[in-house]
């Protein structure tokens, strides 16, 4: 009897709130710590990254307008999912050369970290919201709000704890995304998308696409409708170029880079704060 040849899934994209392959139809090989071809990943395109925007555009006025407190459920709904599917998660990261108890920690620690920014989602207007005091018959009240879409670059270390911690402080803010997942690991995100897909995020809130960088990232921080960057990729041409077209439309560009995405220091209000705006109203007084 011949041995059998394993059946290597191909793992799609996320764009909508549906998985679709890549526009290109094209993929590209995930190998493991050691060298061997483990899955295919979507080789998305420029036509992919336009989608998804077009997805995260469409769903931002729906994520922006729920409440606070039921985005807070939301959030706290995905990290309920991905608790139930850590054993799932705890595998692919040991496919990438993670050891099982670091695979495990990293899983614990995603779901704590969604739980951590689930409870900010109806605070962030009392830390950075305020009652300004003027010189007239006025209220003058400062509150944050959403900037809108975010494009997301995550790393390569960490895969799956790196894609939470960027991820979490956008939605809590009431942003959607658009995510570049890692090239080298993408699979820990990839499978992340089936947790959304399960629980109360509405389709183009987080859209998810995996391919090369350097074939996606001049695409998504150029783009016109995108608000916001988030890079986490500390590589110096990643950097250059996400300046360069993050300045055609004046967009928000925030490089946060880490060497332990276990550090506590990743859960702070201070990372939801890059991509709110601050709307300032003005009320009369009656006399």
């Amino acid at each position: 009897m011949t041995d059998r040849i394993e059946v290597l899934k191909t793992y799609k994209t996320y764009i909508g709130g549906k998985f679709p392959r890549s526009e290109s139809e094209r993929t590209y090989p995930v190998s493991d710590s050691k060298g061997n071809l483990i899955a295919n990943a979507c080789r998305c395109t420029r036509k992919d990254v336009r989608e998804a925007v077009v997805a995260a555009r469409a769903s931002f006025d729906g994520w922006q307008g729920r409440s606070a407190y039921n985005r807070g459920q939301i959030i706290y709904r995905i990290a309920e999912i991905l608790e139930g599917r850590k054993s799932q998660f705890t595998e692919e990261l040991e496919r990438t050369g993670t050891k099982t108890k670091n695979a495990v920690t990293e899983v614990e620690s995603a779901i704590d970290r969604l739980i951590y920014y689930s409870g900010w989602t109806d605070k962030i207007s009392q830390v950075f919201g305020t009652i300004n005091p003027v010189a007239s018959s006025h209220f003058n009240f400062s509150v944050p709000e959403p900037s809108g879409i975010v494009g997301i670059i995550a790393p390569d270390d960490s895969p799956l704890l790196s894609t939470i911690s960027l991820l979490a402080p956008v939605l809590c803010g009431g942003n959607t995304c658009v995510i570049i997942a890692s090239e080298k690991n993408p699979l820990p995100a990839v499978s992340f998308s089936e947790v959304l897909h399960a629980s109360d995020v509405p389709g183009g809130v987080v859209n998810i696409l995996s391919g090369y960088r350097n074939e996606l990232v001049d695409s998504l921080t150029s783009h016109m409708d995108v608000n916001g960057i988030l890079n986490a990729v500390n590589d110096e041409n990643i950097v250059k170029l996400t300046e360069e077209n993050g300045s055609i439309n004046i967009k928000r560009v925030y490089h946060y880079t880490a060497e332990n995405w276990l550090d506590e220091i990743h859960e702070s209000p201070y990372i939801i704060h890059p991509f709110l705006e601050i709307k300032t109203t003005w009320h009369p007084v009656s006399s």
